[in-house]
């Protein structure tokens, strides 16, 4: 296992729908424990495959603080989503904001679905399928959209993406080939 580079928003893989595994091999396996490794390192909550540079359909996730019977830790390979319809179009910036790994130090809030249900495969094949609601619905959802190649500051309002555009610019985010190493970097969020 591995912690491996997360790549900052101007990377190309973070940007095209992410190709459906079609077998769990061992660099499959691989993969994962390194995504979990990853994740940890930075202090995420989630990693999608396509933060670690490999642009294929599997996040992770965890999350313990969910007490349905949903599992608090665990991966989803070739995910499907469906949702709850999103309530309102202006986010609330003390109970809506998000980061994430790929845009590092930078939080902005976005409106989401209150419920998500997640059904996929794990990496032993296993069928995964369950709901999730609030926060976590979240995290399923941001993870999920990186799958599609939308990061979460894509999908921003119109106020809240003049204020990332800016951002962006000042934190030099411009050009493909920028990472981060969990671990090793400053945690750009001071965890």
């Amino acid at each position: 296992m591995a912690v491996r580079p997360i790549v900052i928003y101007t990377e190309p893989v973070l940007h095209q729908r992410a190709a459906e595994v079609t077998e769990i091999d061992d660099e499959i396996r691989t993969l994962v424990e390194d995504m979990f490794e990853t994740m940890d390192a930075a202090n995420g909550v989630g990693l999608a495959a396509p933060q670690v540079g490999v642009g294929l359909r599997i996040f992770t996730w965890e999350f313990d603080e969910y007490e349905d019977d949903a599992p608090t830790r665990g991966v989803v390979i070739n995910p499907k989503l469906t949702l709850s319809k999103v309530s309102g179009a202006n986010p609330d910036p003390e109970r809506h904001t998000e980061g994430c790994l790929s845009v590092p130090g930078l939080n902005f809030p976005l409106q989401r679905a209150d419920y998500a249900h997640l059904t996929g495969i794990d990496v032993d094949g296993n069928p995964v399928d369950f709901e999730a609601t609030g926060w976590f619905a979240r995290i399923l959802q941001h993870e999920y959209w990186h799958l599609e190649g939308k990061l979460y500051v894509d999908m921003l309002n119109e106020r809240w993406t003049r204020r990332w555009k800016r951002e962006r610019k000042k934190s030099g985010m411009t050009e493909p080939g920028l990472t981060w190493m969990p671990g090793v970097d400053p945690d750009p969020f001071g965890h």
